[in-house]
């Protein structure tokens, strides 16, 4: 399949359907200015990948990767008509604080790089949450819940739950 010429149409076989493991290995943002996004999440702590280019930046997040790409070449790869967009995306990126102080540190930062507040550090039903966005308008919350389990390198273990110490009621 590598040998045929780029742009060629392979069919789709159902003879050969199968399922996709269950993982994800890349999530990748269409950004205006490919540098700008890159300096927005450099001057959030993040080190770039040395393995992307200037019109493919990488960020390692622990086995999968931010990517950032423009905005106008992800469409055309993606043969949407347009690579404008407008309104609510129903997509958001989550960061999982250690503590419930680093909540509003985090949205400062993010604040402070170019980002954009969207909904400050606010008490939840269980815990304390608040929304920015990029320069480019991704939606990302910064969200503390007692309830997540860590490891010891701060991954998340998703089939795992503390036992709830907060009143979803009572707060």
């Amino acid at each position: 399949m590598l040998k045929t010429p780029v742009g060629h149409i392979f069919a789709n076989s159902k003879s050969d359907a199968r399922p996709i493991r269950q993982r994800l290995h890349l999530i990748l943002l269409g950004v205006e200015d490919v540098a700008r996004a890159a300096t927005f999440y450099e001057s959030l702590g993040w080190r770039r990948s040395s393995t992307g280019h200037d019109g493919f930046v990488k960020f390692d997040l622990g086995g999968y990767a931010l990517c950032l790409i423009s905005r106008r070449d992800f469409a055309q790869d993606a043969l949407a008509p347009s690579h404008e967009g407008s309104g609510f995306s129903g997509v958001g990126l989550i960061y999982l604080a250690e503590t419930p102080e680093e909540v509003p540190a985090i949205l400062a930062k993010a604040e402070s790089a170019g980002g954009t507040i969207v909904k400050p550090a606010t008490r939840t039903p269980y815990g304390i949450a608040g929304y920015f966005k990029d320069p480019d308008g991704h939606l990302f919350e910064v969200d503390y819940e007692e309830v997540w389990v860590f490891d010891k390198d701060h991954k998340l273990e998703v089939e795992k739950l503390n036992e709830r110490t907060i009143d979803p009621v009572q707060g």
